[in-house]
């Protein structure tokens, strides 16, 4: 319990700080310490927050010590209200930053299986290029052109005619042929149902 005198007294020492004494703050601290330590401590039940929020007040008061008016009740009580307001918004902060953090790891688990999934599709996709390259040199020339130029080149069956000179129905022939033997290749490559190539178009037009 605080006695009438214990008021004087505060206001005396917020006379000194006021006239920029820095050892009157240490009485004041000194003075105060124990119910403001508790006060927030009860608030954040953390041991160095609360000793934060002290600092954070008592030095508020040191930097702007006309904060207090007198006509709004006891000094006491302003300050104990003033280490209440800070404990709050400590605790509105610290619940903030975890739950941001709590976003950002629900973000990575969410993430991790979709960047893993996009390497091992990529790894499988070279894996494929290989292999469909790699048959693609086992054709006979006119049937490796004539895909080549179809499936890398991007030109239909009647493109493919006239850049080799060759007859539609001949080119057609080519692929088609050339198609067959590189499904036999690649049917059986690990992972796959069938081929790289089973739904690839002959109807005079490419992929």
């Amino acid at each position: 319990m605080r006695r009438p005198e214990d008021g004087v007294g505060d206001v005396e020492i917020l006379r000194r700080i006021r006239a920029g004494e820095r050892d009157a703050v240490d009485e004041l601290y000194e003075r105060f310490r124990r119910p403001a330590f508790a006060l927030a401590r009860r608030i954040l039940a953390d041991d160095g927050l609360a000793e934060d929020v002290l600092q954070d007040v008592f030095l508020g008061v040191w930097r702007d010590p006309y904060a207090y008016d007198g006509a709004r009740g006891s000094f006491s009580s302003w300050l104990l209200a003033v280490v209440h307001h800070k404990a709050v918004d400590a605790v509105r902060r610290e619940e903030s930053q975890r739950r941001r953090q709590a976003r950002a790891e629900d973000q990575a688990v969410l993430d991790e299986p979709v960047a893993t999934r996009d390497v091992e599709d990529d790894a499988w996709s070279r894996v494929v290029a290989d292999q469909v390259r790699s048959a693609l040199g086992e054709l006979p020339t006119p049937q490796r052109e004539a895909l080549t130029l179809a499936y890398y080149g991007g030109y239909t069956q009647r493109e493919v005619a006239a850049l080799t000179g060759t007859p539609l129905g001949t080119v057609k022939t080519r692929m088609l042929a050339g198609m067959r033997r590189l499904r036999t290749e690649l049917g059986g490559m690990p992972g796959q149902g069938g081929s790289a190539l089973d739904d690839a178009p002959l109807d005079g037009t490419a992929r």
